[in-house]
């Protein structure tokens, strides 16, 4: 894996061309099945054109300050996503920094929550932090079990022991679970409580002009930071044939993104409580039994 200067500045339009063409899919879809036009692009002036609103004694910087935390903690997870055989920080511990940068946006969705001083987005943020502490365990357990394959924590390492055969072959357990938990952490169809309509929008509720297109546009960036790291963990990087490195690693990603995107659509929005259920009872001795597997091949070897 290859550290490079100019990968500083690539990640971050690759993150946002990724959320763009997400967005714009999910627009279609929605267009689609409401029988009208899709205007993703009229939305966006929309809401660069709309006049902040303000509730009653908000506190405007951990308001503004989460949804701009929420972008960041999106960025950051990906410096240890590598595009090919490039990628801005080659750490060796980069597993550990993906999750920890999640565990950040979770403090940014319950400041935005908190910093209106509304109820409806203070119960939202809260339902965020319970859905965290339901997907959280599995979700690390899944990246465990990519890290337990490699017998490494770097994210280049998880790479290159995929060489013969990916993960997804031999680990398909934690893979679903993994899929399952990105959309959570991005509060993303089905796991979109935090954003429901049965409480005003959620934490969006009280989110107007700028602010809230920040926000969303967070929301998809953590999204695609998801959708992409399921590439080295468990899809073999940027290998395959005739295509570059980075090539594939676009392609798989773009794979992964419209997968959630599309899959998303086809259950309804998941209770906190019920998913806690199916997360602590079903997921998380599942990705366990996945973990104790590898551990005992890797042992074998």
């Amino acid at each position: 894996m290859v550290e490079t200067w100019w990968g500083g500045l690539l990640l971050p339009p690759v993150l946002v061309a990724f959320a763009v063409a997400g967005a714009a899919f999910d627009s279609v879809l929605t267009a689609r099945a409401a029988g009208a036009p899709a205007r993703p692009l009229r939305s966006v002036v929309g809401l660069l054109a709309q006049r902040r609103r303000r509730t009653a004694a908000a506190d405007a910087l951990l308001w503004r300050g989460g949804a701009i935390a929420l972008v960041v903690a999106a960025v950051l997870a990906s410096a240890a996503t590598p595009l090919g055989h490039h990628v801005v920080g080659d750490l060796s511990v980069g597993v550990v920094w993906f999750n920890a940068m999640e565990v950040v946006a979770w403090a940014a969705v319950w400041l935005v929550g908190w910093g209106s001083n509304s109820a409806f987005p203070l119960v939202s943020g809260y339902r965020f932090v319970a859905q965290g502490l339901a997907y959280e365990l599995p979700h690390m357990f899944a990246l465990i079990t990519a890290a337990l394959g490699a017998g490494s924590l770097r994210v280049g390492d998880v790479v290159a022991a995929q060489r013969d055969v990916w993960f997804v072959v031999w680990m398909p357990v934690a893979f679903l679970v993994y899929l399952v938990s990105v959309p959570a952490m991005a509060f993303f169809r089905p796991f979109d409580q935090a954003a429901g309509a049965d409480a005003g929008g959620g934490v969006l509720a009280e989110l107007s002009g700028v602010d809230r297109l920040v926000f969303i546009a967070g929301r998809w960036l953590l999204l695609v930071s998801g959708a992409a790291m399921a590439v080295p963990l468990f899809l073999g990087g940027g290998s395959g044939p005739l295509l570059p490195g980075w090539a594939w690693s676009v392609v798989k990603t773009a794979a992964v993104l419209a997968l959630l995107v599309w899959a998303g659509r086809r259950f309804p929005t998941i209770r906190v409580d019920r998913f806690q259920e199916v997360a602590w009872l079903v997921l998380l001795p599942a990705t366990l039994v996945q973990a104790l597997f590898v551990s005992l091949v890797v042992v074998a070897r």
